[in-house]
């Protein structure tokens, strides 16, 4: 299946066409996969970063009270961390803390996948080029354009961190638990 999703998000002039449209058709099924563990599975198995990006892109607005309207951007993540609520309430007995260890989870992989879309790796460069184009692309050494509002600054990110501990501390109490803090440390 990942592969075969993959493969439709390349075959298309547009990858990131076909990636929105993959993804429109695929997230009403991911909101209704009950279970953490499978959820994290689907999308930690998935072989196409820029698909990756835009479920979990979509995950993040479904929980968002007013959804941003930009493109995905490094400004955008940050507007996720500021607004997004926790996410998935299917297992009751699920404690508040795991519930916000989820998105902590989520938010680190949209990152690390937006990451490879934009600039991580040679052979991941320009992926939302065609592979036609990606090749010559590459053969030309030329860097992916980064869009404006991927400009942010450390202090955004302290700013918006310390906002989202804060909102951590108001439902959770101190101490965190120790995996809450590893992927704090780990996001920012």
């Amino acid at each position: 299946l990942q592969r075969m999703l993959s493969i439709a998000v390349e075959v298309d002039r547009s990858p990131t066409c076909s990636s929105y449209r993959i993804a429109d058709e695929m997230f009403p099924f991911i909101l209704n996969i009950p279970l953490r563990n499978q959820r994290e599975a689907l999308l930690n198995t998935m072989e196409s970063q820029l698909l990756r990006c835009r479920l979990l892109e979509l995950l993040f607005q479904h929980s968002c009270d007013v959804p941003p309207t930009s493109s995905m951007s490094l400004e955008k993540i940050l507007y996720f961390l500021s607004h997004c609520s926790v996410l998935l309430h299917f297992e009751d007995e699920t404690a508040t803390w795991q519930r916000w260890d989820e998105m902590l989870q989520y938010l680190s992989l949209l990152m690390m996948s937006y990451r490879s879309v934009i600039w991580a790796f040679p052979l991941a460069e320009h992926l939302r080029s065609s592979l036609s184009d990606r090749m010559d692309l590459m053969v030309q050494k030329a860097k992916p354009r980064l869009q404006e509002s991927d400009n942010i600054t450390s202090l955004d990110i302290q700013l918006k961190m310390e906002d989202f501990i804060s909102r951590m501390k108001e439902v959770l109490g101190q101490p965190f638990p120790p995996q809450i803090q590893e992927k704090l440390f780990l996001l920012q």
